[in-house]
């Protein structure tokens, strides 16, 4: 093994353990400080510095675009409440550090001014992080698709619940304080609905639809909103739909899934063949043509 793939091979068990370490880490900092939101309130957000104008201006990232639009979007359907301006100039900034920390390391080495040793880790740490960073879109619509996922089937069990307690006296509130134990992934933002519901019902809901940030969750919003104002079987009927349309959709990105997978498997299932292809066929091919040319010389 040469030295560069003795490198290779180090920098992968690092980088593992690294995360590994990370990982275990702030889990066990998010089960030792964090606490259920039963009291919180979203009413009064903390209020954070702004980012400075002329580091935004520098990387075009305060004035509306494409991009910004797009940025904004994924972020809100993964649930990330991070500034759209903040992370297109901090993406921007630490792809030009990238460039900058790559390129030098490679005409160092081009140019025999450094040792391999002292330049491999920096090049290639860079020009991994600059690949990762530039194919950012892909990773964040990744991630939303699989939250509007996790999100649709437990709008599916808080409409069931909503279903289930239809003929009951119970006022709206309980109702939902009922379905709490149903979801996982929106228990929070469920928790900060109800806390907030006496305060004002149509501000909560806005504030739920803007945190979830999902097309489905604006339609349980809305039919929350007109259930509200009166219950009737033609709004139970709404929810039945909206039940359906979701059942519908996860149906359909499980074929989707499914379909992927099999091509996958598909291209998988060819690398024997090609192997076989490789190894046992191609020299009795290579065999028969310097056996026809030599027939012809």
């Amino acid at each position: 093994m040469g030295e560069y793939e003795l490198w290779l091979w180090r920098l992968t068990g690092w980088t593992a353990q690294f995360a590994a370490a990370g990982t275990g880490v702030y889990l066990l900092l998010r089960a030792a400080i964090s606490r259920p939101p039963r009291w919180r309130a979203a009413r009064f957000p903390w209020r954070r510095a702004p980012a400075p104008r002329w580091w935004l201006a520098l990387f075009r990232a305060e004035r509306d675009s494409p991009a910004l639009r797009q940025r904004r979007s994924l972020l809100m359907g993964c649930g990330l409440r991070w500034s759209a301006p903040v992370y297109l100039a901090a993406r921007r900034t630490a792809i030009a550090l990238g460039m900058l920390i790559a390129g030098g390391a490679w005409l160092a080495l081009a140019a025999g001014r450094a040792p391999p040793g002292a330049v491999w880790p920096p090049g290639m740490a860079a020009s991994l992080a600059l690949m990762a960073l530039l194919a950012d879109r892909a990773v964040l619509g990744a991630l939303r698709r699989h939250r509007e996922d996790r999100i649709r089937i437990e709008i599916v069990a808080l409409c069931r619940g909503l279903l289930y307690y239809s003929g009951s006296r119970l006022h709206l509130h309980g109702k939902l304080m009922r379905c709490l134990p149903y979801v996982r992934l929106i228990r929070g933002d469920l928790q900060l609905l109800l806390n907030e519901w006496y305060q004002d019902p149509d501000n909560s809901l806005e504030r739920f639809k803007k945190r979830l940030g999902t097309e489905e969750a604006r339609g349980f919003a809305e039919v929350v909103r007109t259930l509200r104002l009166h219950e009737d079987d033609e709004v139970y009927g709404m929810l039945r739909q909206l039940a359906d349309t979701c059942k519908e959709k996860i149906r359909f990105a499980r074929e989707s899934r499914r379909e992927m997978a099999s091509y996958g498997l598909y291209v998988l299932a060819g690398i024997p063949v090609l192997y076989m292809f490789h190894v046992f066929l191609y020299p009795w091919v290579r065999e028969v043509l310097v056996l026809l040319e030599g027939l012809q010389a």
